[in-house]
Formats: structure tokens, sequence, C-alpha cells
């Protein structure tokens, strides 16, 4: 009678011991947390000033078309900003009735003067002339000639006279009007030829000595989706611009890029001056409460806490200052779940 009591009460005992054994591994289980780590790496980065422009034609390479006669502008085929092949007709000009009546007269000259050599040539050879007098008619035929081909080198032998695109490029101003009549040799439209664009940017006084030609800029455009492109600082400005109250500062923009870009396009900048070495790490692995920016480390399963300084913001990898250990793994994924001293597991195990 009192052996199968026995038997009971042990069976009872052991099952009560099995199952808080369960229980405490499963409550060692739930009190780590997941992570995922990477190692910290020391990396190279750049101070950077922010800047702000617009994407404009190099004027270093831009050309100033004109005409070398008057007349009235009858047509325009472009507008400011429009991109050209060479060949294309940009405007018609109706050549001036006065440079049309010198080319006339030139030509009447010309007929008068090879007739009278010919006069002279013929009372030369009938010894009625002499060779002076053959030599004076064959001076002014030249003297004809040479006025009628600089009538024909300044167009005036046209009536319409159609200026082209020679290359390539942009129209980035216009200056005359359709109707307007113009002198010879006025300006009539800006070309910049090809990709040939800058970027045109502003930055305050007291950052402007920090900048040097040569130094690379982080370019992105303020519209669109076309992600940021490498420049390089090519002149610094040494007065203020009265309109702004920034120093200017240019920078050159790769070829491929530019012949995307409309001029004018507004322009975000960072231009990267001085060079630091600083912790490399992935931007979610930094938090931010009240004592600062922070990190975590994990070592022999628990997590500590590091307090960091973010030296450089940009980028899926930033770059922070603190007493990290190269030695252990900062933790990624499962930081923001963690305090001091907890304990974690690699994810998966």
């Amino acid at each position: 009678m009192n052996r199968p009591r026995f038997l009971v009460f042990a069976g009872f005992s052991l099952l009560a011991l099995l199952t808080g054994c369960s229980s405490s591994g499963n409550d060692s289980m739930t009190a780590s947390v997941a992570i995922t780590t990477v190692t910290p790496t020391r990396h190279s980065f750049h101070d950077s000033i922010s800047a702000w422009g617009r994407a404009v034609a190099d004027s270093r390479h831009q050309e100033r078309l004109e005409l070398p006669h008057a007349g009235r502008i009858d047509a325009l085929s472009v507008i400011p900003g429009e991109a050209v092949s060479k060949g294309q007709a940009l405007l018609r000009m109706h050549t001036d009735p006065t440079a049309r009546q010198a080319y006339r007269q030139a030509e009447h000259d010309l007929t008068l003067a090879r007739g009278h050599l010919q006069r002279m040539q013929k009372l030369f050879r009938e010894h009625l002339a002499t060779r002076e007098q053959v030599a004076s008619a064959q001076r002014q035929r030249d003297d004809a000639q040479a006025a009628m081909q600089a009538q024909r080198a300044l167009g005036n032998g046209q009536t319409e006279y159609v200026l082209r695109a020679p290359g390539g490029g942009v129209v980035t101003a216009l200056h005359v009007e359709r109707g307007q009549y113009v002198a010879a040799d006025a300006l009539l439209l800006d070309f910049t030829p090809g990709a040939d664009l800058r970027a045109q940017l502003g930055v305050p006084p007291d950052l402007a000595t920090r900048i040097h030609v040569g130094m690379p800029v982080q370019l992105r455009p303020v519209y669109g989706k076309h992600g940021s492109h490498m420049g390089t600082v090519d002149m610094v400005g040494h007065a203020i611009d009265p309109s702004s109250g920034l120093v200017p500062v240019w920078a050159t923009i790769p070829a491929d890029i530019a012949a995307r870009w409309a001029v004018g396009s507004p322009i975000s900048a960072r231009i990267q001056t001085t060079q630091f070495v600083a912790w490399a790490v992935p931007r979610e692995a930094v938090l931010e409460d009240k004592r600062g920016h922070y990190l975590f480390q994990a070592s022999k399963g628990h997590a500590h806490r590091v307090d960091v300084k973010v030296v450089q913001p940009d980028g899926d990898t930033v770059g922070v200052r603190g007493k990290l250990d190269a030695h252990l793994p900062v933790i990624v994924a499962g930081a923001y779940e963690l305090s001091d001293g907890d304990a974690v597991r690699k994810a998966g195990s």
C-alpha cells in the first residue's frame, strides 16, 4: 500500500523537475536579444562644406555668334536653353538693302574694270596704248575683284542669310527679337558647344578660405532622381557676390552627366575639405539618446554601450569617433532593443 503511493509521489516530483528545467531554458532564450554584427574598421573620411548653386554654361568655351553685315531678323528657330546639332538653323536674317546695294555696286565696278582692261590690252596689241596704261587697267581690275570678294565674304550677295549652329551644343542666350534691325557685327546669340557645363556654387565667406582648387565635390541635382556625381573645384572666388552675400566657387561637372542636365538646373553640393580617419560603421548601428550618440559592441554574450561622436553623417556607412574595441563586433540589427549589459545571441542560433 505504501509502495504505490511512493511511486506516484516520485513520478510527480520528476515531472515538476523537468518542467522547471524546461521553463528555465525558455526564459534564458527569451531574455537574450537576437542580433547581427559587423567588424569595425578604420576608414578615411573628409570634412565637408555644404554649398548650393546651379549648372551654368562654361563661359570659357562659350561662343558669341554674330554676322558681319546688317539686316532684319525674319525668324528665330531656337529658344534659350535649347540643345542643337551641328548645322541646325538658329535664325534667318534679311540682308540690309544698303548692303545689297554695296554688293551690286562692287559687281558693276568689276564688270567695268574687266572691260577697261580688255580694251587696253587690245589697244596695246595695236600699238595704241602703253604698258603703263595696261598695268594701270590691271590694277583697277584687281582692286575691283578684291572688293567683290569682300562683299561676298560679308554675305551681302544673299537676299537672306541663315545662321547655323557651328557644332552640337546649347543656345544659352538670345540677344535679338523677330523683326529687329541689327547692325553689322552685332551680337545675336550665345552658344556653348557640347556639354560644357560648370557648377556655379556659393559658400559663406568664413568657410571659403578652407576651399582650394582640386578638392573633390559631390554634386546632386535638386530635382529628379539622378543620384550624386563627383566633380572638382576649379576656381574659388576672392570677392563676395553682392546679390547673394556668398563667395562664388566653381566646380567641374563630368561631361556624361552635364549632357543630361539642363542649363540652370539647381544643384546641392558637398565640398570635401580636410581628410581624417574614423571608425566606419553602418548607419543603423548608431543610436541617440539624451546623452548623445552611441552604439553597442558584443562581448561574451552581452551588449556593451560605447558613446561615440558622429564625424561623418553622410551615406549608409558613417564615420564615428569613440573608444571602440577593434576586436569586438558592432551590433547592427537588434541594437535598438538593447540596454547596456543585456544578453545577446547571434540571429538564427
